[in-house]
């Protein structure tokens, strides 16, 4: 479960922040046109991003809702309050996971960086099958702005957004080919899309895995603070939800 850190920007006067639930504040917000739903289990499309939610007091139902979403063998990608599994459920993954709040830092837009389309897209794909930022799929530009930096006609590196809950967006996809590392590019681009992030009047945030502790002594250097620790749990269902009679019709048809 989520714990808020106190001095953080958390819940007030006990209302839920918007990043305590932030896949789901984003797909029943600013990402709604992405949601595939049944009930009150929300997920992206496969090809877009892994990530699912529930609202934050799940019943079975919801739960077998997001097992159907995930489809016979699926894995369910959840992250914030609703990430203890019911028994029968089989835990792959679990991850400490920090997340990081921009309000503080000096955003500024980049000369040298590009706004990426889809006709990068192989070349992004590219670049993340190289760097390993974190899922990057075949649709995953269509969450937000992605800028990169071109070095003699090849994608060198990119930063771009992912989560848009109400008033905030994350900042995700970073990454530097081995050969352009340390000089600054992955700082300078996530400054420019913290800029492009300030310009339509919200905060930028981001996810570091606890353990990488590189990425968050980078991040906190440009002024990231600690909003609150979370917990990532890739988990599987104990059968094939959906198949027993009781099914519900999806908003869309998840691929």
């Amino acid at each position: 479960m989520a714990v808020n850190k106190p001095g953080s920007a958390g819940s007030l006067m006990g209302q839920p922040h918007p990043l305590d639930n932030s896949v789901y504040a984003a797909l029943t917000g600013p990402h709604a046109h992405l949601a595939l739903r049944r009930g009150n289990a929300l997920r992206y499309p496969s090809d877009v991003s892994p990530f699912m939610a529930l609202p934050d007091s799940p019943d079975d139902t919801d739960w077998a809702d997001i097992g159907a979403l995930a489809g016979p063998g699926g894995d369910v990608a959840l992250t914030g309050r609703t990430v203890e599994p019911p028994d029968g459920w089989k835990v792959v993954r679990r991850d400490a996971v920090l997340q990081l709040i921009g309000d503080r830092i000096v955003a500024a837009p980049d000369a040298e960086a590009v706004r990426l389309t889809e006709a990068d897209v192989p070349d992004m794909l590219a670049l993340a099958g190289r760097t390993k930022p974190g899922p990057f799929l075949p649709r995953t530009i269509e969450l937000g702005t992605y800028l990169g930096i071109r070095h003699g006609g090849r994608l060198v590196a990119m930063a771009g957004e992912r989560l848009r809950p109400p008033g905030w967006t994350e900042i995700s996809g970073v990454c530097t080919d081995a050969d352009r590392r340390g000089q600054g590019l992955g700082t300078r681009l996530v400054l420019a899309v913290a800029a492009g992030i300030r310009e339509r009047g919200e905060t930028p945030f981001l996810h570091v895995v606890a353990y990488n502790t590189n990425a968050l002594r980078l991040y906190e250097s440009l002024g990231f603070r600690l909003h609150r620790t979370a917990t990532l749990v890739l988990t599987r269902p104990p059968g094939e939800w959906g198949s027993s009679g009781r099914r519900r019709s999806l908003g869309r048809t998840a691929p």
